[in-house]
């Protein structure tokens, strides 16, 4: 489809894309526009005939860390850096009123 970019053109789109654009921004995206329809067009004439969509531009693997279980701290020890204690517990503000 070749259809020349004007200015109806962009105020259209820009219509269904419910933007009110002001005379400064329409002859600022006129070109833009232009240029981006033009790739698009250059991008169309491509063969892709047999080449598979690629989903994901990269690779997709865990980089977690084997789940093993560890040392765990004491109850006292993770309890050491905090003035915010009370009977064994981190003390917290009250979050439900």
């Amino acid at each position: 489809m070749e259809e020349k970019v004007s200015r109806e053109l962009l105020q259209k789109v820009a219509k269904n894309c419910r933007l009110k654009l002001s005379e400064a921004e329409i002859q600022k995206l006129l070109p833009q526009f232009s240029e981006m329809l033009e790739t698009f067009r250059k991008i169309s004439e491509l063969d892709v005939e047999g080449i598979e969509p690629a989903l994901h531009p990269v690779e997709m693997k865990n980089v977690f860390r084997e789940d093993k279980a560890g040392e765990c701290l004491t109850q006292d020890k993770a309890l050491s850096n905090t003035v915010h204690k009370k009977n064994g517990y981190f003390k917290a503000p009250r979050v439900v009123v």
